[in-house]
């Protein structure tokens, strides 16, 4: 059973949530906060395996309170839920750790996937998020020449992973992409999450960002 907080100030939001995730049997709504203050105290106190929180929220933003979460009780998983335009926060909540990012307008089924995905260790970007993610990593410093020299570590072949995943490819389409078996893009992808020190595809995106390896300008259009 996965246990799930939900935050949002919106109470008919966290009602429609509660109703959609508790209609199914492998998953349990634990606790619910309206701010992110809030949001803190019941993830302290009910010890879920996800969080679904929101961004704009009084007293403590989303962002704040999932770094908090996160720093406190690494094993809860965050995933995000945001809109079209949010660009500005989309890079903080990358910094922060959060596991995955999904938009408030995605249908039932994608965020019931999402949710049981991000519960499972694997970090999450709606497609249509991650042309926003690497846009809004654009405004951060250059090139990071640690993370840079890191990418010596990775073979060819773990490396085209990397700037596929930053493409918002799922492993079936980078699967495709390669003409390899979905198994051992699954290999591939592991072995370069080790070596780079990366929890999950969220964190990648990132990294291929800013260890220079993709530009939203050259990559994405």
């Amino acid at each position: 059973m996965t246990r799930i907080v939900l935050a949002d100030d919106e109470a008919m939001i966290r009602a429609g949530l509660r109703m959609l995730l508790e209609a199914q049997s492998d998953l349990q709504v634990v606790g619910e906060a309206a701010d992110g203050l809030d949001a803190v105290q019941v993830v302290r106190r009910t010890r879920p395996d996800v969080v679904l929180i929101d961004i704009r929220m009084p007293r403590l933003d989303g962002i704040e309170a999932a770094r908090r979460i996160i720093a406190e009780l690494p094993a809860t998983k965050v995933l995000v839920l945001t809109t079209f335009d949010e660009d500005e926060h989309v890079q903080a909540a990358v910094r922060a750790g959060v596991n995955g990012f999904l938009l408030k307008v995605s249908p039932p089924e994608q965020l019931l996937a999402a949710v049981r995905a991000v519960a499972a260790g694997n970090g999450l970007l709606d497609p249509a998020v991650t042309l926003r993610v690497l846009r809004s990593l654009a405004a951060a410093p250059g090139v990071d020449p640690a993370r840079s020299a890191l990418l010596a570590t990775l073979t060819d072949r773990e490396s085209e992973v990397l700037r596929l995943v930053a493409r918002g490819l799922s492993n079936a389409e980078i699967a495709a992409e390669l003409f390899l078996g979905e198994a051992t893009v699954k290999t591939y992808l592991s072995r370069m999450l080790t070596k780079l020190g990366l929890r999950d595809r969220v964190q990648a995106v990132a990294f291929a960002y800013e260890s220079g390896l993709v530009t939203p300008g050259r990559e994405y259009g």
